[in-house]
């Protein structure tokens, strides 16, 4: 039987090595795990089989090798994913290891479990650098990508703290919160904008199909059409005729939409006229405020520090003036003071939470006053989104209904127009 040669490590950190007569080594893999230990490195031993792949029991074609560099990469690359997927994949986690099973033998389940959105290539790296002695949150921080600053330093409190299950229990349901959230958004939004492209696709048609028709009936007869046809055929004229311009302008408004969104300056503007607009700069203040606080309260509740805990709540907010507010926050905690002034200060965040938050440090419960505070902001948020639907469809079909009828009025008042010449 082939022989391999190991190097692990115990619980307490000690390095041991040894021989194994097994079949492979995967079967070593198995085998240095049931013994307690965490292998580091595994080879064939001298004299003994040639080591194969840890999948399987045989190499396996690299056909990703024969791709140019580019497309490699981009093969390579991680999908960001949902936070739905990212909420199942960290509960199976926190479920595995609740059932006492090793790290690293979890993580080889987590590449067998169906996990959607996050593919088994990320568990089994994790496996790979966990077994090379690495911390989770180390392996976690070298894929970014799938992995944010939020969820590798949580885990790395979780892994301080030896309550690492738990941790891995609140950020499920942390983002099990926010997938809600976002869900309750496009839910939100979904009839409004079917309403709109059906309506704007209807009155397109109408415009370039049926109304020259009609028009062709008109042509044949010396009759001064009324006002509002007219219009209307100057703009079925120019749906026809130049529907390319229009397309071009349209383009042209969103490329340049897209520039000045891009700079520091333009983002900031749109993002305080996002705060401010009528109806829909509520839902997104009262989003933005819960997601602070959710986020903030999490962090501080697994053993983050402070100063880290804003930094990262910082990065994980996407609107650039409560960005500002939080980055000042940071600065004058720094200096010794406590969250809740520099938040009073900032004009940005509502009394409310300034007052929610000081009774938490006059108690020594932030995290508890940072989660009412989430609580209360998510159900005000709830009933807004509500709000704003109940406003927008009827907002809809009233601008629907205008539309259509202009359009009917145009042709009826042209068709009553020739009735009257034909009747002289």
């Amino acid at each position: 039987m082939p022989q391999f040669s190991y190097k692990a490590r115990r619980r307490t950190g000690e390095v041991v090595e040894g021989v194994l007569d097994v079949a492979d080594r995967s079967a070593a893999l198995v085998q240095i795990e049931r013994l307690g230990l965490f292998p580091v490195a595994v080879d064939a031993a001298k004299g003994g089989a040639v080591a194969v792949a840890e999948r399987g029991g045989r190499e396996k074609f690299n056909w990703r090798a024969l791709l140019p560099p580019s497309m490699q990469a981009a093969l390579s690359q991680k999908r960001k994913p949902k936070l739905q997927e990212l909420a199942t994949f960290t509960q199976q986690l926190a479920n595995l290891l609740n059932s006492g099973m090793p790290l690293t033998v979890a993580l080889n389940s987590m590449t067998h479990l169906e996990s959607k959105g996050i593919s088994a290539d990320v568990s089994r790296e994790l496996r790979q650098d966990v077994m090379e002695g690495r911390s989770l949150s180390d392996a976690m921080a070298k894929q970014p990508r799938v992995f944010s600053d939020l969820y590798v330093n949580m885990v790395r409190a979780g892994e301080s703290s030896g309550a690492l299950v738990e941790v891995l229990r609140r950020m499920a349901d942390h983002f099990e919160r926010f997938a809600q959230v976002q869900a309750k958004f496009t839910s939100a939004l979904i009839y409004p904008a079917f309403v709109a492209v059906v309506g704007l696709g209807i009155m397109f048609f109408f415009m370039t199909y049926m109304l020259p028709k009609f028009l062709s009936i008109f042509e044949g007869m010396n009759v001064t059409l009324p006002m509002m046809t007219q219009i209307l055929v100057s703009i079925s004229h120019l749906f026809s005729g130049y529907w390319w311009l229009m397309l071009l302008t349209v383009l042209a408004v969103v490329i340049l939409f897209k520039r000045f969104q891009s700079t520091p300056e333009g983002r900031r503007k749109i993002d305080e006229w996002k705060m401010r607009a009528p109806v829909v700069g509520k839902v997104v203040r009262l989003n933005l405020f819960g997601q602070f606080a959710r986020t903030l309260s999490t962090l501080l509740e697994n053993g983050v520090p402070v100063l880290t805990a804003l930094k990262i709540t910082e990065q994980v907010i996407p609107n650039i003036v409560v960005k500002e507010a939080i980055a000042k926050t940071r600065e004058e905690v720094t200096d010794g003071k406590t969250i809740a002034q520099p938040l009073a200060r900032s004009k940005i965040f509502p009394q409310l939470m300034v007052d929610l938050v000081k009774i938490g440090e006059d108690t020594g419960d932030v995290p508890g006053a940072l989660k009412n505070v989430a609580d209360t902001y998510e159900n005000e948020l709830s009933i807004a989104l509500r709000v704003m639907t109940n406003m927008i469809e009827p907002v809809m079909i009233i601008v629907m209904a205008l539309g259509v009828g202009f359009l009917l009025l145009s042709v009826l008042s042209a068709m009553f127009a020739i009735t009257a010449n034909i009747a002289r």
